[in-house]
């Protein structure tokens, strides 16, 4: 397994902050904006610019975690059953400006069966969509994020990893374009 680094920790840092920039220019003071994490590896995204924003502006954003895996069109198609994560949102997305966060965008099935997966908790008067990560020249679905934080070329035969310090074994957060081998 080849890997190369996309981003090490200070342009990881940097990537997160230009993130928060732009959504406070998007958002101003937040009093109508909630964010929500995507299952499983969002939600680490999502925790990481929710402290950013409460470091840059002062204003504590409401925080949820949205599992798609019942939403997903493939849900019924895979050979194991998929388990699924826990959804956490303590408040009501009715005519709330949502950020849906990712760690990385790749088809956008599951951007789609998170949409749906929302609509539980109400109807948003806005849906913007943030992701660290996207994957060029793989959608399939006519969903682009409002954010990026970078954008890398890919092949079907290779993955991104999103690694962050917290996790068992990892010393500091990077982001690696992974080769599977054959």
């Amino acid at each position: 397994m080849q890997k190369r680094l996309l981003l090490g920790h200070p342009q990881l840092a940097i990537t997160i902050g230009r993130l928060c920039q732009q959504l406070i220019e998007n958002h101003q003071n937040f009093e109508n904006t909630v964010l929500l994490g995507l299952q499983p590896r969002g939600i680490f995204l999502a925790e990481r610019i929710k402290e950013k924003l409460l470091e840059l502006t002062n204003s504590n954003i409401q925080l949820g975690y949205l599992d798609a895996t019942f939403y997903r069109d493939d849900f019924r198609r895979r050979d194991n059953p998929v388990r699924a994560n826990e959804t956490k949102i303590d408040f009501l997305v009715e005519n709330k400006k949502v950020v849906l966060i990712d760690d990385v965008f790749f088809t956008g099935r599951t951007v789609r069966a998170a949409l749906d997966a929302m609509h539980a908790f109400g109807r948003p008067s806005k849906v913007e969509l943030l992701v660290l990560v996207k994957r060029k020249y793989s959608s399939h679905l006519p969903i682009f994020p409002d954010y990026v934080g970078k954008q890398v070329n890919t092949i079907e035969s290779q993955r991104v990893l999103v690694e962050w310090k917290h996790q068992k074994g990892v010393e500091e957060d990077n982001v690696w374009l992974i080769n599977k081998e054959d």
